[in-house]
């Protein structure tokens, strides 16, 4: 057995017609395929994403998608890879041919200077967990609409020349954070392809809201309104300063409008005592887990997981 790129036509045909049950949501099956060859044909997909198979001869036995990120350690730098979509025909599971696979991954990450390798679990974490992965802190809270305070700043909603703004007040706030995943241009623009797409919140209308500061974004808000689950989900919000920080709160309450909640993941540190009191609880979807590979990546997987603090926002979900 062997692991070797998939070329995205033979992925589309081999591996995207099974797994649309699993990952397209309400796509039809061709716009489930045509989105993710646009993800693979962009500037952070030719760069730093592939689909990786394992193959016994020419026979596909299982298959996953490798995403590589940077992620900032107090002043260090660890690289990074994503695992997404692991998959394994109905008629091979069972067999281990999964294991083995993220097994070989794991170690040829190694061998190519990867410091740690990341996931987000939505079934069997303790699958991930014997492969070495670690469970983060992962929670999701959820409060009323109504405990927040109305509008008292003139609201926009964010348009295309808003984004360098937007880019400003996220790297602001992660400077103030003991770690974070950094984001280039590259992952901007795929961060806002997957957005457009809307494969995250089907059936829901994206609301991305912002309050300027004269001519510059001051504060941001990024989500979607779900009407069937009467509630604003909330991906991430920004600001760039404690007046700005201020106006979170009433943007989200802008973003909600008539809907009761506002729901999410629960936001990273030294962001998250800007929401007022939430209902919070451990996911059971999107298990943010790690694996370190160097004495690097070791030391931070056990500070953040022992600090019990959320570390990551659903944009940089997988």
């Amino acid at each position: 057995m062997n692991l070797r790129a998939i070329e995205f036509e033979t992925y589309a045909a081999e591996v995207l017609p099974h797994t649309a049950e699993l990952w397209a949501g309400e796509r039809a099956q061709d716009r489930y395929v045509e989105q993710t060859g646009e993800i693979a044909r962009s500037g952070y997909g030719r760069r730093h994403y592939r689909t990786v198979g394992l193959y016994e001869g020419d026979r596909l036995l299982a298959s996953f998608k490798r995403y590589e990120r940077t992620l900032r350690a107090g002043t260090g730098r660890l690289r990074a890879a994503g695992i997404g979509a692991v998959f394994t025909p109905p008629d091979l599971r069972g067999r281990g041919y999964a294991s083995a696979m993220l097994a070989m991954e794991l170690d040829r990450s190694l061998s190519d200077g990867i410091d740690v390798a990341f996931l987000f679990s939505d079934i069997r974490p303790q699958f991930y967990a014997q492969l070495g992965f670690v469970a983060m802190p992962s929670r999701s809270f959820s409060l009323r609409a109504d405990s927040l305070p109305r509008s008292r700043v003139e609201v926009w909603s964010l348009d295309d020349r808003d984004w360098i703004g937007v880019q400003r007040c996220f790297e602001l706030g992660e400077r103030q954070r003991s770690w974070a995943f950094l984001r280039t241009p590259l992952v901007w623009e795929w961060l806002r392809l997957r957005m457009r797409h809307g494969s995250e919140h089907p059936e829901s209308i994206e609301t991305n809201l912002v309050v300027r500061r004269r001519r510059a974004i001051a504060a941001y808000v990024l989500g979607a309104r779900a009407p069937q689950h009467d509630a604003f989900i909330l991906d991430e919000f920004g600001f760039v300063d404690a007046e700005a920080a201020a106006s979170v709160p009433a943007l989200l309450r802008s973003a909600a409008g008539d809907l009761r909640r506002v729901i999410g993941w629960l936001p990273p540190e030294n962001t998250r005592e800007i929401l007022p009191h939430a209902s919070v609880r451990k996911r059971t979807n999107g298990v943010f887990m790690a694996a370190p590979l160097t004495p690097a990546a070791k030391r931070w997987v056990k500070v953040a997981s022992d600090t019990n603090v959320d570390g990551v926002w659903s944009t940089d979900h997988i």
